[in-house]
């Protein structure tokens, strides 16, 4: 099977402009993120999918290999789509370009054994919450899921509510997703309902549709870095890692 790693890296972040591009020991954030997936052997090849030249032309002096997209996608997943319009592959492993600490683990969690072709084929991570304070945080994303993973809703509020007990495990989706390409053009071939707009979460598309999608509990610690003061907190840890040997630049 051929499977492409993809980086989504789009430069006018709303809450924090030039993300790709932020400084995080000397390296600007997306280098951290390709490094980690290019400790995935599984995968064929690794992109990061930019929208910006001034993007391409900082990385690829690391020797990342940039795919330039559309800067009006609405959405990571269009970004994509695009990508998979001009790289063929079974599947297509995407990370986000804002989690620099991910765990090369987790994304081989999420690898298929076998292809897949004629049916949208979609498997997310994600991570059991630890803190109260993530689960009422509407910057993360619950899930409720079946007992063989398949997700039944999204939301940003705390799903389910814990009327009857309070024994529950809330679970956050973690930015590492796998498409194959019919996933990816159902997706940009179909308008927003209207639980993905109130939601504002695009992977309602396919559940509103009664397309099957599939979440992997993975052990991940990873921060998406959304604003400066996620930035801040993941340099002090890959600062502290590097003093400790654990990583080398």
């Amino acid at each position: 099977m051929k499977i492409v790693g993809v980086i989504p890296a789009r430069y006018a972040s709303t809450r924090l402009p030039g993300k790709p591009l932020a400084n995080i020991c000397g390296k600007p954030m997306v280098w951290w993120v390709y490094n980690r997936v290019k400790e995935v052997a599984e995968l064929t090849e690794v992109f990061v999918a930019v929208d910006d030249e001034c993007v391409a032309d900082e990385i690829e002096a690391f020797g990342i290999k940039c795919i330039m997209t559309k800067k009006n996608h609405p959405e990571h997943i269009s970004r994509i789509h695009e990508v998979s319009d001009m790289v063929d592959a079974d599947f297509y492993i995407c990370v986000n370009g804002d989690e620099p600490l991910i765990d090369p683990r987790a994304i081989r969690r999420l690898i298929p054994s076998e292809a897949v072709v004629d049916l949208p084929y979609f498997q997310g991570a994600t991570r059991v919450l630890t803190n109260p304070a993530e689960t009422i945080d509407n910057g993360n994303i619950k899930l409720a899921l079946t007992n063989e993973g398949t997700c039944v809703y999204l939301s940003r509020t705390p799903v389910p509510y814990p009327q009857g007990s309070l024994a529950f495990r809330y679970m956050k989706y973690v930015g590492i997703e796998c498409f194959n390409k019919a996933a990816l053009d159902f997706f940009v071939d179909t308008p927003r309902g209207e639980l993905e707009t109130v939601e504002d979460i695009d992977h309602l598309r396919f559940v509103e549709n009664g397309i099957p999608i599939r979440f992997t509990e993975v052990d991940s610690t990873s921060i998406s870095v959304d604003t400066q003061k996620d930035l801040e907190f993941v340099r002090t840890i890959i600062e502290d890692r590097i003093a400790k040997g654990e990583i080398k630049l």
